[in-house]
Protein backbone atom coordinates (compact mmCIF):
# COMPACT_ATOMS: atom_id res chain seq x y z
CA UNK A 1 0.00 0.00 0.00
CA UNK A 2 1.33 3.42 -0.91
CA UNK A 3 1.62 5.69 2.11
CA UNK A 4 -0.42 8.38 0.33
CA UNK A 5 -3.46 6.10 0.39
CA UNK A 6 -6.04 6.19 3.12
CA UNK A 7 -5.82 3.62 5.89
CA UNK A 8 -8.49 2.53 8.32
CA UNK A 9 -8.66 3.38 11.99
CA UNK A 10 -10.82 4.46 14.90
CA UNK A 11 -11.85 8.06 15.55
CA UNK A 12 -14.35 10.06 17.59
CA UNK A 13 -15.92 13.30 16.37
CA UNK A 14 -17.39 14.34 19.74
CA UNK A 15 -16.74 13.30 23.34
CA UNK A 16 -18.90 10.56 24.79
CA UNK A 17 -19.18 6.88 25.62
CA UNK A 18 -17.85 3.95 23.59
CA UNK A 19 -20.60 4.51 21.03
CA UNK A 20 -18.78 7.59 19.65
CA UNK A 21 -15.92 5.43 18.33
CA UNK A 22 -16.12 5.08 14.53
CA UNK A 23 -14.32 2.81 12.05
CA UNK A 24 -13.22 5.28 9.39
CA UNK A 25 -10.70 5.99 6.63
CA UNK A 26 -7.77 8.13 7.83
CA UNK A 27 -5.08 9.98 5.94
CA UNK A 28 -1.63 8.58 6.67
CA UNK A 29 0.82 10.83 4.83
CA UNK A 30 4.55 10.49 4.23
CA UNK A 31 7.19 10.67 6.99
CA UNK A 32 8.84 14.07 7.22
CA UNK A 33 12.13 15.11 8.73
CA UNK A 34 12.80 13.13 11.89
CA UNK A 35 9.78 10.86 11.37
CA UNK A 36 9.06 7.23 10.51
CA UNK A 37 6.06 5.49 8.95
CA UNK A 38 4.94 2.45 10.94
CA UNK A 39 2.76 -0.44 9.80
CA UNK A 40 1.14 -1.26 13.12
CA UNK A 41 0.58 -4.85 14.17
CA UNK A 42 -0.92 -4.41 17.64
CA UNK A 43 -2.30 -1.54 19.72
CA UNK A 44 -2.69 -1.47 23.50
CA UNK A 45 -5.93 -0.37 25.18
CA UNK A 46 -5.71 1.67 28.38
CA UNK A 47 -7.90 3.74 30.68
CA UNK A 48 -6.20 6.91 29.42
CA UNK A 49 -7.86 6.17 26.05
CA UNK A 50 -11.25 6.36 27.73
CA UNK A 51 -10.33 9.62 29.48
CA UNK A 52 -9.63 11.23 26.09
CA UNK A 53 -12.70 9.67 24.47
CA UNK A 54 -15.03 10.95 27.21
CA UNK A 55 -13.56 14.45 27.12
CA UNK A 56 -12.10 14.19 30.64
CA UNK A 57 -8.74 14.97 29.05
CA UNK A 58 -8.62 17.74 26.42
CA UNK A 59 -8.31 16.53 22.84
CA UNK A 60 -5.03 17.26 21.04
CA UNK A 61 -6.98 17.53 17.76
CA UNK A 62 -10.41 16.82 16.33
CA UNK A 63 -11.52 14.28 15.33
CA UNK A 64 -9.79 12.32 18.08
CA UNK A 65 -7.84 9.14 17.34
CA UNK A 66 -7.40 7.39 20.71
CA UNK A 67 -4.60 5.02 21.64
CA UNK A 68 -1.42 5.47 23.64
CA UNK A 69 0.76 2.47 22.80
CA UNK A 70 1.45 0.30 19.76
CA UNK A 71 4.01 -1.91 18.06
CA UNK A 72 4.75 -2.60 14.43
CA UNK A 73 7.27 -2.50 11.59
CA UNK A 74 9.04 0.50 10.10
CA UNK A 75 7.98 0.96 6.46
CA UNK A 76 9.98 4.10 5.64
CA UNK A 77 11.85 6.94 7.32
CA UNK A 78 12.18 10.64 6.63
CA UNK A 79 15.29 12.79 6.44
CA UNK A 80 17.71 12.99 9.39
CA UNK A 81 16.56 9.72 10.95
CA UNK A 82 19.46 7.66 12.26
CA UNK A 83 19.39 4.19 13.76
CA UNK A 84 16.12 3.12 12.14
CA UNK A 85 15.53 1.35 8.85
CA UNK A 86 12.62 -0.28 7.02
CA UNK A 87 11.88 -3.67 8.53
CA UNK A 88 12.85 -2.73 12.09
CA UNK A 89 10.45 -3.97 14.78
CA UNK A 90 9.52 -1.01 17.00
CA UNK A 91 7.11 0.14 19.67
CA UNK A 92 6.10 3.47 21.19
CA UNK A 93 3.89 5.18 23.72
CA UNK A 94 2.33 8.60 23.12
CA UNK A 95 -0.77 10.18 24.69
CA UNK A 96 -3.08 9.47 21.74
CA UNK A 97 -3.30 8.58 18.05
CA UNK A 98 -2.54 4.83 18.00
CA UNK A 99 -5.89 3.30 16.97
CA UNK A 100 -5.04 2.99 13.29
CA UNK A 101 -3.43 0.59 10.82
CA UNK A 102 -0.49 2.78 9.87
CA UNK A 103 0.95 5.92 11.43
CA UNK A 104 3.70 8.50 11.05
CA UNK A 105 5.56 8.81 14.37
CA UNK A 106 8.48 11.00 15.55
CA UNK A 107 11.47 8.69 15.26
CA UNK A 108 12.84 9.72 18.66
CA UNK A 109 9.73 8.23 20.31
CA UNK A 110 10.37 4.76 18.87
CA UNK A 111 12.28 1.98 20.59
CA UNK A 112 13.38 -1.25 18.96
CA UNK A 113 11.90 -4.40 20.42
CA UNK A 114 13.75 -7.72 20.73
CA UNK A 115 12.91 -10.35 18.11
CA UNK A 116 11.77 -12.71 20.85
CA UNK A 117 9.05 -10.29 22.03
CA UNK A 118 5.79 -10.62 20.02
CA UNK A 119 4.10 -7.45 18.77
CA UNK A 120 1.08 -7.98 21.05
CA UNK A 121 3.32 -8.18 24.12
CA UNK A 122 5.36 -5.14 23.09
CA UNK A 123 2.20 -3.12 22.43
CA UNK A 124 0.83 -4.06 25.85
CA UNK A 125 4.06 -3.10 27.62
CA UNK A 126 4.98 0.34 26.35
CA UNK A 127 2.53 2.33 28.47
CA UNK A 128 1.82 -0.22 31.21
CA UNK A 129 5.32 -1.65 31.52
CA UNK A 130 7.08 1.71 31.46
CA UNK A 131 4.55 2.98 34.00
CA UNK A 132 5.45 0.14 36.36
CA UNK A 133 9.15 0.79 35.73
CA UNK A 134 9.07 4.44 36.73
CA UNK A 135 6.64 3.93 39.61
CA UNK A 136 8.90 1.52 41.49
CA UNK A 137 12.25 3.02 40.45
CA UNK A 138 11.72 6.78 40.38
CA UNK A 139 8.38 7.92 41.79
CA UNK A 140 8.94 5.91 44.97
CA UNK A 141 12.17 3.87 44.91
CA UNK A 142 11.02 0.53 46.32
CA UNK A 143 13.57 -1.42 48.34
CA UNK A 144 13.68 -4.94 49.76
CA UNK A 145 11.56 -5.13 52.88
CA UNK A 146 9.10 -2.42 51.88
CA UNK A 147 5.38 -3.17 52.16
CA UNK A 148 3.42 -1.99 49.13
CA UNK A 149 -0.32 -1.82 48.36
CA UNK A 150 -1.43 -1.93 44.72
CA UNK A 151 -5.03 -1.37 43.70
CA UNK A 152 -6.40 -3.12 40.58
CA UNK A 153 -3.74 -5.78 41.05
CA UNK A 154 -5.14 -7.91 38.21
CA UNK A 155 -5.08 -5.05 35.70
CA UNK A 156 -2.44 -4.44 33.07
CA UNK A 157 -0.17 -2.31 35.26
CA UNK A 158 -1.08 -4.22 38.40
CA UNK A 159 0.14 -7.59 37.12
CA UNK A 160 3.46 -6.09 36.06
CA UNK A 161 3.85 -4.27 39.38
CA UNK A 162 3.28 -7.48 41.33
CA UNK A 163 6.13 -9.22 39.56
CA UNK A 164 8.46 -6.24 39.79
CA UNK A 165 7.81 -5.74 43.49
CA UNK A 166 8.50 -9.40 44.24
CA UNK A 167 11.72 -9.19 42.23
CA UNK A 168 12.79 -6.21 44.35
CA UNK A 169 12.11 -8.11 47.57
CA UNK A 170 9.07 -6.07 48.64
CA UNK A 171 5.93 -7.52 50.20
CA UNK A 172 3.09 -6.71 47.80
CA UNK A 173 -0.57 -6.52 48.78
CA UNK A 174 -3.04 -6.35 45.90
CA UNK A 175 -6.73 -5.47 45.77
CA UNK A 176 -9.04 -7.16 43.25
CA UNK A 177 -12.76 -7.41 42.58
CA UNK A 178 -13.33 -11.14 42.04
CA UNK A 179 -12.06 -14.60 42.94
CA UNK A 180 -10.83 -15.11 39.38
CA UNK A 181 -8.80 -11.91 39.52
CA UNK A 182 -7.43 -12.92 42.92
CA UNK A 183 -6.00 -16.12 41.41
CA UNK A 184 -4.37 -14.21 38.56
CA UNK A 185 -2.85 -11.61 40.90
CA UNK A 186 -1.53 -14.31 43.26
CA UNK A 187 0.27 -15.91 40.31
CA UNK A 188 1.99 -12.61 39.51
CA UNK A 189 3.91 -11.92 42.69
CA UNK A 190 1.41 -10.68 45.29
CA UNK A 191 1.98 -12.02 48.78
CA UNK A 192 -1.51 -11.01 49.93
CA UNK A 193 -4.76 -10.49 48.00
CA UNK A 194 -7.75 -8.48 49.24
CA UNK A 195 -11.15 -8.69 47.52
CA UNK A 196 -12.47 -5.16 47.95
CA UNK A 197 -16.03 -6.27 47.11
CA UNK A 198 -16.27 -8.52 50.17
CA UNK A 199 -13.67 -7.00 52.51
CA UNK A 200 -12.73 -3.58 53.90
CA UNK A 201 -9.34 -3.27 52.26
CA UNK A 202 -8.02 -0.74 54.79
CA UNK A 203 -8.95 -3.02 57.69
CA UNK A 204 -7.39 -6.03 55.97
CA UNK A 205 -4.16 -4.12 55.30
CA UNK A 206 -4.01 -3.21 58.97
CA UNK A 207 -4.34 -6.91 59.83
CA UNK A 208 -1.75 -8.02 57.29
CA UNK A 209 0.79 -5.43 58.44
CA UNK A 210 0.02 -5.86 62.16
CA UNK A 211 -1.03 -2.22 62.27
CA UNK A 212 2.22 -0.90 60.82
CA UNK A 213 0.80 0.13 57.43
CA UNK A 214 2.44 0.37 54.03
CA UNK A 215 5.42 2.33 52.81
CA UNK A 216 3.64 3.23 49.58
CA UNK A 217 0.24 2.78 47.93
CA UNK A 218 -0.05 2.74 44.14
CA UNK A 219 -3.63 3.77 43.37
CA UNK A 220 -5.01 3.82 39.82
CA UNK A 221 -8.66 3.63 40.90
CA UNK A 222 -9.07 7.16 42.26
CA UNK A 223 -12.23 8.47 43.85
CA UNK A 224 -13.48 5.15 45.25
CA UNK A 225 -10.22 4.26 46.99
CA UNK A 226 -8.15 7.31 47.90
CA UNK A 227 -9.50 7.74 51.43
CA UNK A 228 -8.86 4.11 52.26
CA UNK A 229 -5.46 4.31 50.59
CA UNK A 230 -4.38 7.06 52.98
CA UNK A 231 -5.51 4.92 55.94
CA UNK A 232 -3.27 2.10 54.72
CA UNK A 233 -0.06 4.14 54.94
CA UNK A 234 2.44 4.21 57.77
CA UNK A 235 3.67 7.53 59.11
CA UNK A 236 5.46 9.48 56.33
CA UNK A 237 4.26 6.96 53.74
CA UNK A 238 3.72 7.81 50.08
CA UNK A 239 0.36 7.90 48.28
CA UNK A 240 0.87 7.59 44.52
CA UNK A 241 -2.25 8.33 42.48
CA UNK A 242 -1.58 7.38 38.85
CA UNK A 243 -5.08 6.89 37.47
CA UNK A 244 -8.79 7.36 38.12
CA UNK A 245 -10.75 4.42 36.74
CA UNK A 246 -13.56 5.18 39.24
CA UNK A 247 -13.48 8.91 38.60
CA UNK A 248 -11.27 11.84 39.51
CA UNK A 249 -10.44 12.30 43.19
CA UNK A 250 -12.75 14.80 44.84
CA UNK A 251 -12.52 16.69 48.13
CA UNK A 252 -8.88 15.83 48.76
CA UNK A 253 -7.14 18.37 51.03
CA UNK A 254 -3.51 18.80 51.99
CA UNK A 255 -4.67 18.57 55.60
CA UNK A 256 -5.55 14.92 54.90
CA UNK A 257 -1.82 14.21 54.56
CA UNK A 258 -1.08 15.75 57.94
CA UNK A 259 -3.92 13.86 59.58
CA UNK A 260 -2.61 10.58 58.18
CA UNK A 261 0.84 11.04 59.69
CA UNK A 262 2.85 13.55 57.62
CA UNK A 263 2.10 11.61 54.44
CA UNK A 264 3.45 12.38 50.99
CA UNK A 265 1.36 12.36 47.81
CA UNK A 266 2.22 12.33 44.12
CA UNK A 267 0.18 12.44 40.91
CA UNK A 268 2.76 11.35 38.32
CA UNK A 269 2.39 11.01 34.55
CA UNK A 270 4.55 8.58 32.57
CA UNK A 271 5.26 11.12 29.84
CA UNK A 272 7.07 13.35 32.33
CA UNK A 273 9.38 10.42 33.12
CA UNK A 274 10.23 9.66 29.47
CA UNK A 275 10.33 13.23 28.19
CA UNK A 276 13.88 12.95 26.88
CA UNK A 277 15.06 10.41 24.33
CA UNK A 278 17.77 9.24 26.72
CA UNK A 279 15.31 8.57 29.56
CA UNK A 280 12.89 6.76 27.23
CA UNK A 281 15.66 4.49 25.96
CA UNK A 282 17.00 3.82 29.45
CA UNK A 283 13.62 2.84 30.89
CA UNK A 284 12.65 0.78 27.83
CA UNK A 285 15.99 -1.04 27.90
CA UNK A 286 15.45 -1.92 31.57
CA UNK A 287 11.90 -3.11 30.88
CA UNK A 288 12.68 -5.28 27.87
CA UNK A 289 15.80 -6.74 29.51
CA UNK A 290 13.62 -7.93 32.40
CA UNK A 291 11.04 -9.31 29.97
CA UNK A 292 13.75 -11.14 28.00
CA UNK A 293 15.16 -12.57 31.24
CA UNK A 294 11.73 -13.83 32.28
CA UNK A 295 11.66 -11.62 35.38
CA UNK A 296 8.57 -9.78 34.12
CA UNK A 297 5.98 -11.29 31.82
CA UNK A 298 3.03 -9.56 30.25
CA UNK A 299 -0.44 -11.06 30.49
CA UNK A 300 -2.64 -10.29 27.50
CA UNK A 301 -6.07 -11.28 28.69
CA UNK A 302 -8.23 -9.88 25.87
CA UNK A 303 -7.78 -9.44 22.13
CA UNK A 304 -10.09 -7.52 19.81
CA UNK A 305 -9.84 -6.57 16.16
CA UNK A 306 -8.94 -2.90 15.74
CA UNK A 307 -12.32 -2.18 14.19
CA UNK A 308 -13.96 -3.55 17.37
CA UNK A 309 -12.34 -0.98 19.69
CA UNK A 310 -15.80 -0.01 20.91
CA UNK A 311 -16.25 -3.50 22.38
CA UNK A 312 -12.84 -3.25 24.06
CA UNK A 313 -13.86 0.02 25.72
CA UNK A 314 -17.13 -1.52 26.92
CA UNK A 315 -15.23 -4.44 28.46
CA UNK A 316 -12.80 -2.07 30.16
CA UNK A 317 -15.58 0.11 31.56
CA UNK A 318 -17.45 -2.96 32.79
CA UNK A 319 -14.40 -4.23 34.74
CA UNK A 320 -14.53 -7.38 32.58
CA UNK A 321 -10.84 -7.38 31.69
CA UNK A 322 -7.86 -9.14 33.24
CA UNK A 323 -4.34 -8.04 32.45
CA UNK A 324 -3.74 -6.21 29.19
CA UNK A 325 -6.15 -5.67 26.31
CA UNK A 326 -4.84 -5.35 22.75
CA UNK A 327 -6.29 -4.49 19.36
CA UNK A 328 -4.90 -6.37 16.37
CA UNK A 329 -4.72 -4.82 12.94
Amino acid sequence: MNSSERDMGICARAPGGPEVLEWAALETGEPGRGEALIAQRAVGVNFIDTYFRSGLYPWPSSPLIPGSEAAGVVESVGADVAGLAPGDRVAYTMPSGAYRQRRVVPADRLVKIPDAVPFEIAASLMLKGLTAQFLVNSCFPVKAGHTVLVHAAAGGVGLILGQWLKMLGASAIGTVGSAEKAQIAAAHGYAHIVNYRSEDFAARVAEITAGKGCDVVYDSVGNDTWRGSLKCLKRRGMFVSFGQSSGMIAEFKLADLAAGGSLFASRPMLFDYIASRAELQSRAADLFARVAAGEVRAHVGQRFALRDARDAHLALAGRRTIGATVLTT
